[in-house]
């Protein structure tokens, strides 16, 4: 199976990408420019965090443009998985690849932690690893990381089962305290209507190894493993 991951002016989470696929999951994986317009062929598109275009306007505005995400589109389109993690989570939703958008943080400050995510969803191509329920710790790294969409989407999103992940305390009970960003209904990631984009805040690809304090965000690459290579 083999992974693209794009990088853009300004991206600095595309190498922990890479690595989580390449060295951790033993896939292939290569790297796509953000002025190109082949994806090499890939199954899986990843759109990493960082701070594309110095996230001048605001949070992915500009990177929307850029001439890989016309390809990143029709391969959505098509039906091809694209995970889309923090400043990618942003991208995907000025691209219209999943609906809502990111605004600053409640706090109005930069927050670089670990945090608690509930897995909502266990029948997606990004969580099918993971039980119901199951309490993740993954780590965030964001200023604009409040996901925000009128009721009608918010209904919409839970209605249909899209909420993927959410904020939650050490027995995964929903607080204030225990939702970083003040993100709507505590939701740290969704997936697309046709469930093939799953946007996320939290970092999975920085959460592989034991190592680095905990290897959680790992079932998200075993499940498009799973799924693609079915």
């Amino acid at each position: 199976m083999k992974f693209g991951v794009v990088t853009f002016p300004g991206s600095n989470c595309d190498y922990d990408a890479f690595h989580a696929v390449a060295d951790v999951l033993g896939e292939h994986a290569v790297y796509l420019w953000h002025k190109d317009h082949d994806l090499q062929g890939v199954d899986v598109v990843i759109l990493p965090g960082g701070f594309s275009y110095g996230d001048y306007l605001r949070a992915g505005a500009i990177a929307r443009f850029s001439p890989i995400m016309r390809e990143v589109a029709a391969h959505a389109r098509r039906g091809g998985p694209v995970l889309a993690v923090c400043n990618g989570f942003q991208i995907a939703c000025e691209a219209g690849l999943l609906p809502g958008a990111l605004l600053r943080n409640a706090s109005l400050s930069f927050l670089g932690q670990f945090v608690r995510v509930r897995v909502e969803n266990t029948d997606t191509m990004f969580t099918n690893r993971y039980a119901p329920g199951q309490i993740l710790r993954i780590p965030i790294a964001h200023g604009e990381g409040r996901f925000t969409a009128d009721e009608d989407t918010l209904n919409r999103l839970e209605g249909e089962g899209r909420v993927a992940f959410r904020y939650v305390n050490a027995a995964g009970g929903l607080d204030a305290e225990s939702n970083p960003n003040g993100s709507q209904r505590a939701i740290a990631g969704i997936v697309s209507a046709e469930g093939n984009v799953m946007g996320l805040m939290p970092h999975p690809e920085r959460a592989v190894e034991s190592l680095v304090g905990s290897n959680d965000g790992l079932g998200i690459f075993q499940s498009m493993l799973a799924r693609v290579s079915a």
